[in-house]
């Protein structure tokens, strides 16, 4: 009876996941509002022709008035508690663009006393310090805020004088002087390094008459290596806020007819949603892509016709990077997070592709050379220490190039998984290569398992532990790759043990973490979520069925409170905070399938 019951409910979810899929016959999902990316987009408007764009600036502005917080701040999304960082864009943003008198007052008093509650002052440049010591050593993101707070009129001359200088000559350089530098901007900000800088350079007036003169020659190529690396979407990783910062600086310095300024324009415009908010990305098109095809599985053929099939395998074919990446020269063979064009490729959704390609694998010679330059890419990516990096090999110490527990395992599978089902398709080099890679990160897996049975994740966590960080999410993704490696058939053996030892220590820490409702938060405690319950659910069902019950039980019920309520567990570029609509569902999807394989 409990089967039919889940079945019938799993049915019901896969036709509402095929019922959110876009004209073109693959998922987009939906990316939840940011308060900072319409507090950035509204500035930069004002800044390029305030009258012609009234309309937009009224309706983000409006939209700011309406999301702001109890205690007078603003989050990354509207689920998000308050923060400094997105409070003072926001209270910077209200201050320039301000065309309502009384919405505007009433908010700026509620802002300031939020801030006044953090010991902090909008006229003080304390804010210079506040910021950048939130932001620490990575100043991509703690810079463009600063300086934007300048050009506001919200951070006065003394604080002004507190904002690094980015030096932007150095984007002219080969991108390995970076490292040699200890440049604290990661190669993926080279936007915000060139226009930031720019802007900080001639506002600051430096009086180093060496520093000048190499600045102001460096000034015209600079441009022209940010236009060299624009995307044709206009969008610099499809990212609303880095975009945004990057037009605001080179239109307040003069450059506001250079072309990538108009770009920057045209897909800011494309990007603003009918209530005036902006997102932080366009979407993450390609992740839950994957996520759904993934979650599915076999149950794919079941869910979708054969035409859909080959529609989002034929998509996922056509996306992957055939050359060398014109942005950060990433090799070909990787996937990125969306279609468009701003995006680069990254270790978290290439795995995701060639497993959600395995998984409608039909033989062909497309699919499989597709699959194995996925491979090949991943492990040309592989980090010293065994461990996969996001986006580039380490070259520092910022999250861009830092291996991660999640993403190591997530490459695992895929390499498992491509040796298991490509057989003999799989040329002897290569699958050496592989075997080799996978050696190492189950190395590194073991290494940075903590003793309770636990690993971390990078790019996701919670707003509800002192340290912002989601074991449970971390925990369990590893953990259910780990349990799909064991299932494939040709799985070394001494590989098999150690994986096996890992997940039975992390599937006792993640029971461990159950609330005593039946649901999963970052950690025993914490509020429980639809997708960190649903994902612990995926991890645990083969090792204790009652708990994974109990998890499945209370969704359900939260479902019928609630609906698929989405939370803020994503962590964005620079820790943004942002909740995505199709996590709910496609986590749940794929727990209750997990949970039909136990019966």
């Amino acid at each position: 009876m409990e089967k039919e019951h889940l079945e019938k409910q799993y049915n019901s979810l896969c036709n509402q996941l095929k019922s959110e899929m876009n004209s073109q016959g693959f998922w987009s999902g939906r990316l939840s509002s940011s308060a900072l990316a319409t507090s950035v987009s509204i500035v930069t408007f004002k800044l390029n022709d305030g009258t012609s764009h009234t309309q937009r600036i009224e309706k983000g502005l409006a939209w700011i008035y309406s999301n702001i917080n109890k205690d007078g701040g603003f989050g990354d999304s509207p689920e998000s508690e308050s923060n400094v960082s997105t409070t003072l864009l926001s209270y910077a943003a209200i201050v320039f663009c301000k065309t309502e008198q009384v919405q505007s007052t009433i908010a700026i008093s509620s802002i300031e006393n939020y801030l006044k509650n953090q010991k902090i002052s909008p006229q003080s440049s304390e804010i210079a310090n506040s910021v950048l010591d939130f932001y620490g050593k990575d100043l991509t993101f703690s810079v463009p805020i600063l300086s934007m707070l300048s050009i506001c009129g919200i951070l006065k001359s003394d604080g002004l004088k507190k904002i690094p200088q980015l030096p932007f000559e150095f984007s002219l350089l080969p991108q390995h002087f970076y490292q040699l530098f200890n440049l604290q901007v990661v190669s993926y900000a080279i936007p915000a390094l060139i226009a930031v800088g720019i802007y900080l350079f001639k506002t600051k007036k430096s009086n180093n008459p060496v520093a000048k003169l190499i600045r102001n020659r460096s000034i015209l190529p600079a441009l022209k290596k940010l236009e060299s690396i624009m995307p044709e979407s206009g969008g610099f990783l499809e990212a609303i806020p880095l975009t945004a910062f990057t037009n605001m600086c080179l239109m307040d310095v003069g450059f506001k007819d250079n072309n990538v300024v108009k770009k920057g324009i045209s897909y800011l415009e494309n990007q603003q949603r009918t209530d005036g908010s902006w997102p932080i990305d366009t979407d993450l098109s390609t992740w839950v892509t994957t996520l759904s095809v993934k979650a599915m599985a076999s149950n794919i053929t079941n869910v979708l016709e054969p035409e859909s099939v080959q529609i989002l395998k034929n998509h996922l074919l056509t996306i992957q990077y055939k050359e060398k990446h014109p942005f950060n020269n990433a090799l070909a063979g990787g996937w990125g997070w969306t279609n468009y064009s701003g995006s680069v490729p990254d270790a978290d959704d290439t795995p995701g592709a060639i497993l959600a390609l395995l998984g409608m694998y039909e033989g062909n010679a497309e699919e499989s050379v597709a699959i194995l330059q996925g491979c090949v890419w991943l492990l040309k990516l592989q980090n010293s220490d065994g461990g996969i990096p996001t986006f580039c090999k380490g070259w520092g110490s910022l999250p861009f190039d830092s291996s991660c527990a999640d993403l190591t395992g997530h490459c695992i599978l895929a390499w498992v998984k491509a040796l298991d089902l490509l057989g003999g398709a799989v040329p002897n080099a290569i699958n050496k290569e592989i075997s080799i890679g996978i050696k190492k990160a189950t190395k590194y897996l073991k290494r940075n398992q903590n003793p309770e049975g636990s690993w971390l994740p990078l790019w996701f966590g919670s707003q509800l532990t002192t340290d912002k960080h989601n074991p449970v999410y971390g925990t369990s993704r590893v953990g259910a790759y780990i349990q799909d490696c064991l299932n494939c058939n040709n799985l070394e053996l001494n590989h098999k043990e150690n994986l096996a030892n890992m997940l039975s220590k992390a599937q006792l820490y993640l029971k461990n973490q159950q609330n005593i409702n039946g649901s999963w938060g970052a950690v025993k405690g914490a509020e429980g979520t639809i997708e960190e319950t649903a994902l612990a659910i995926s991890a645990v069902a083969s090792f204790d069925l009652e708990a994974a019950l109990n998890g499945q039980k209370w969704i359900e019920n939260q479902i019928a409170i609630n609906g698929l309520k989405t939370s803020p567990i994503g962590l964005y570029f620079a820790s943004l905070w942002y909740d995505e609509k199709l996590y709910p569902l496609v986590f749940y999807i794929d727990a209750l399938r997990r949970l039909l394989d136990m019966f």
